[in-house]
């Protein structure tokens, strides 16, 4: 068993933050990664998305990052960023190492192990982020479709439903990506849980303000987070409107049923279905805290800040109103300046 007084769990940009930030603090700890390489989610995101339909990156700290080229691959340019950042300012990051569970050990310290090691601790900052938890919904008949399902975390690329019927399940921005991507070789349906609502203002600090605030205001009681698109809308870029005056962007509301062929609804529509892509989102990937029962009654974790009010052992970065590019660099700091009084010795006498 190894002792150290911080594990962080994740080594996305909210992890990497909390890292650096550690470091400088000059607090003992280890940061601990699933995938083989740098780069966090954006390693596995489509090889079709370029820099210039990637909402706005924020910087890690004290090292600016800049667009150089709008047409390169995200998933090539931020692993890049990233794999740099930690060798500037020389963040070990044990890989790959899966966590399996965070439990109670007997002496007050948490215990976080994975399948080969186990990790004594007496804080953890978890920056486990969403990707690895991708949400499928289940609709009747859905184990009898003939076709292909998939998930956006699955994605990649349009060429591979080059002539077919692809039904795109989702109201977020990356159903409204993938669809434009897809219809260049396919035909699609889109349908959605509930009317889209686009608007045509441009993204600004002040929304991602609002964003962050509405975030925070559900995760302080308690609740779930809620998603972006909730409380931004569906942002109508040029691309899109030229769709939507082609008539490629027509909604039809949820489908009741899968068959072996089609979607259907109570009604008596039927749509053909070669594949279904469920652009369906993530939930927090935060299984492995399961021992430590935070949960409320409503599923959500009760956060002050990043601190989890039932153990301020625990720390969540990436989650919730730090679950933006914006919001995870802030969140590291933020952890570790709380965790900085929490592993304070105490004065005696």
């Amino acid at each position: 068993m190894i002792s150290v007084d911080v594990v962080v769990i994740g080594a996305g940009q909210a992890g990497l933050s909390a890292g650096y930030f550690l470091r400088r603090a000059g607090i003992d700890h280890v940061v601990l990664d699933a995938d083989r390489g740098p780069g966090g989610a954006w390693q596995h995101r489509w090889p079709t998305l370029r820099m210039a339909t990637v909402h706005g990156i924020h910087d890690l700290p004290a090292m600016p990052f800049e667009v150089v080229d709008d047409l390169a691959p995200a998933n090539e340019v931020l692993p890049a960023y990233f794999a740099d950042f930690e060798r500037r300012n020389d963040i070990h990051v044990e890989r790959p190492v899966s966590v399996t569970a965070v439990r109670n050990g007997d002496d007050g310290r948490l215990l976080v192990e994975s399948a080969d090691e186990t990790w004594s601790a007496r804080a953890v900052i978890n920056a486990t982020g969403t990707w690895t938890h991708p949400f499928w919904p289940h609709y009747p008949g859905q184990e009898l479709f003939r076709g292909r399902q998939l998930h956006t975390a699955n994605y990649g690329g349009p060429e591979e439903f080059a002539g077919q019927h692809v039904i795109v399940v989702g109201g977020g921005s990356s159903a409204i990506q993938l669809q434009l991507e897809i219809q260049q070789v396919a035909t699609t349906t889109w349908v959605t849980r509930r009317e889209p609502l686009f608007t045509d203002e441009p993204f600004t600090h002040d929304i991602g303000r609002a964003v962050v605030a509405r975030v925070d205001e559900a995760v302080r009681a308690g609740r779930p987070p809620a998603s972006v698109v909730s409380v931004t809308g569906l942002f109508r870029t040029p691309q899109v409107r030229a769709a939507q005056e082609a008539g490629l962007m027509d909604r039809l509301p949820m489908f009741d049923r899968i068959t072996p062929t089609d979607v259907a609804w109570d009604d008596g529509r039927e749509v053909r279905a070669d594949a279904i892509l469920w652009a369906t989102g993530f939930r927090a990937a935060i299984d492995h805290l399961a021992p430590l029962r935070l949960r409320g009654p409503g599923g959500g974790i009760k956060l002050d800040g990043t601190r989890v009010v039932a153990d301020p052992r625990i720390h969540l970065v990436g989650y919730g109103p730090s679950a933006s590019t914006v919001g995870a660099s802030r969140a590291g700091r933020a952890a570790v300046r709380e965790l900085k009084d929490l592993l304070a010795p105490v004065p005696v006498g």
